[in-house]
């Protein structure tokens, strides 16, 4: 299966040499690109890619109001993967609480990038390991959320709590199978519900939702 990616940079060069770059790889196709982020919107209403790779800083809309709405408007049908020189806490966060499913520096190397973008495709989370350490305190200082995610949690079954906790430990739908003896769908089946009853409509925000419920504390974690 190919995946499908629209890229979102408000410099031109950028845009070519990621598209060069994906287009090498024999299971990815860039199938738009866009300049900023009314006309992403627009291009992955009507494109409906699996991934649109996001710059945060464009003129008018930004990358992560942009995202929102693509995630939003997709059902999350089509993960965002944020791709900045910035490497800064409100941005990340920002861009995680949008719905954001990714973020990484633009400096990152090639094969990390072409890796990010399988990763948010099978509807994974991806946040660079240094990034995550930074954002377990602010999720965790965060008591608003905190109160929120603690009313909702409360309604989640035992099976669903336990994959939001994994999840928030950085497993993946196979390896949360795997621990706990059941199918891949059946994972996926639960971490939707659990999404539901959460209110949240990416893996990303179940992870920040984990820390800052206390599921997972600051060193469960190895990044």
């Amino acid at each position: 299966m190919t995946i499908r990616v629209l890229l979102v940079d408000d410099q031109a060069l950028i845009r070519a040499g990621l598209a060069a770059l994906l287009n090498a790889e024999p299971d990815i196709e860039v199938v738009g690109e866009a300049a900023d982020g009314v006309v992403a919107v627009a291009s992955a209403r009507a494109l409906r890619p699996d991934v649109v790779l996001m710059d945060i800083s464009m003129p008018g809309m930004s990358g992560v109001e942009a995202g929102g709405l693509i995630v939003t408007e997709s059902g999350g049908q089509s993960a965002v993967l944020i791709l900045t020189t910035f490497d800064l806490d409100e941005h990340v966060y920002a861009a995680l609480t949008a719905g954001a499913s990714g973020f990484l520096l633009k400096d990152a190397p090639p094969e990390e990038l072409i890796a990010a973008v399988r990763v948010v495709a099978r509807g994974d989370a991806l946040i660079a390991p240094h990034i995550t350490k930074r954002l377990i305190g602010r999720f965790a200082a965060n008591q608003r959320a905190v109160g929120q995610a603690t009313s909702r949690l409360a309604e989640l079954t035992e099976r669903e709590l336990e994959v939001v906790m994994m999840v928030g430990q950085g497993l993946d739908n196979k390896q949360i199978a795997r621990q706990l003896f059941i199918s891949e769908s059946t994972a996926k089946t639960h971490l939707n519900r659990a999404m539901v009853k959460l209110e949240l409509s990416s893996r990303a925000q179940i992870v920040a939702a984990a820390y800052s419920a206390g599921l997972v504390t600051p060193g469960a974690v190895d990044n």
